[in-house]
């Protein structure tokens, strides 16, 4: 017994003596010059939704991230409760084989044509790490995800930025003649984050006729589930017609798993097994991947949730189209307001009111579909700002 003390004291002396030199030592680490990669130092950090803002006597909501304003599922609930809890202290499956296999047969390909993510970011990490390098290019829309120049810049490669129309969807007959001997990549974003436009099929397949075999097209589906334009391209069509795609998809939004980070790709086998290699080992957790095929399961109930949040993202539409409001009609679980040099006047209009909305400084407002009284919300303050005259 004494010996035990003796050690527990040991320990904590160790620790205490740990704490304070780290503490010792923050003024030399802040200043601390290191040999580095020097592409780092022109990449743009990648900054997460705001939260709600505080204030007192009022509910504050935020709407900053595109997230799921609901919790899991029901269903998903209770398999991670009953089943997630007893596997922590053990490394995950890496693969996730079974939540594979399962997305597989949903999505009528074979298990090697299946890939799984920390979301679809990870995902599309995996695919531009695979195909670009320094010296080469990968083509995508801009504005769009931010984390698009990330990653590329990232992996050494360079970004050729296309910028959308005036209507805020993607230009392809400029993406079509950004195509030279160096394009490694090309992504399409459908709906586009942020601006909600959703790529129509002929544009797509147009695209797709333009470019060379041996380049891979991306497109990039997280929101796909909300996507209601009858004239969309919808990507698993052109997989099985084309054969250089990889399409990417998350279990974040519609879901609601954007906590749990868990997403997949598919596209063809070659491409998928040297994705795999570059995949962060056992980064998809045991957790995330009951939850996931808890959510394949329950397919019914995510077809209620996700119709609730297109009815309400209708409303919204409809009563800032009776404001006056000129905005492309958004595909996804947000829309687009392009305030250009009003945007950072209607931003703190709406933070005064308690709702969490992205800026992109000079440009527009990104706000996500909340829940039913956050939407109100967004619709009084949008008259509020229109009212005023700040648009």
């Amino acid at each position: 017994m004494r010996r035990l003390g003796r050690e527990r004291s040991r320990r904590l002396i160790v620790c205490r003596w740990a704490r304070r030199a780290i503490f010792d030592n923050a003024a030399y680490n802040s200043i601390m010059a290191f040999k580095h990669r020097s592409v780092v130092d022109s990449i743009p950090a990648y900054k997460q939704g705001k939260s709600a803002p505080k204030g007192a006597n009022r509910r504050a909501f935020k709407l900053s991230s595109n997230e799921n304003p609901y919790p899991p599922l029901p269903s998903v609930q209770k398999a991670i409760k009953d089943h997630a809890l007893d596997c922590i202290n053990r490394y995950p499956d890496m693969g996730g084989w079974k939540v594979v296999e399962r997305l597989a047969k949903d999505y009528g390909v074979d298990s090697e044509n299946v890939v799984l993510g920390c979301g679809s970011t990870e995902v599309i990490t995996q695919l531009v790490n695979l195909l670009a390098g320094p010296g080469d290019e990968v083509v995508y829309p801009w504005r769009s995800f931010e984390a698009y120049p990330i990653i590329v810049s990232g992996s050494g490669a360079a970004s050729v930025q296309i910028s959308n129309r005036l209507d805020g969807g993607h230009d392809f007959d400029a993406m079509i003649a950004a195509i030279n001997d160096k394009t490694r990549l090309i992504i399409v974003n459908n709906p586009n984050n942020p601006t909600s436009v959703s790529v129509r099929d002929d544009e797509a397949r147009r695209l797709m006729e333009a470019v060379p075999s041996d380049v891979i097209v991306l497109f990039d589906e997280a929101y796909v589930h909300f996507n209601t334009d009858p004239e969309t391209s919808v990507a698993m069509r052109l997989y099985r017609e084309y054969p250089n795609i990889v399409i990417a998809h998350t279990f974040s939004k519609a879901y609601g798993l954007a906590g749990l980070r868990i997403g997949f790709g598919i596209g063809p086998s070659e491409v998928i097994a040297d994705m795999r290699k570059l995949s962060l080992p056992f980064g998809v957790t045991q957790s995330a991947q009951i939850a996931a095929l808890a959510s394949l399961e329950a397919d019914a109930e995510l077809q209620e949730r996700v119709q609730a949040l297109i009815e309400e993202r209708d409303r919204i539409v409809t009563a800032l189209d009776a404001q006056g409001w000129q905005f492309p009609r958004p595909y996804a679980n947000f829309f687009w307001l392009p305030l250009g040099a009003k945007t950072a006047d209607a931003a703190a209009r709406f933070t005064d009111e308690g709702l969490s909305v992205r800026v992109f400084e000079g440009e527009g407002i990104r706000i996500s579909i909340g829940e039913v009284e956050a939407n109100t919300k967004v619709i009084e303050t949008c008259k509020k700002v229109k009212d005023d005259g700040i648009v």
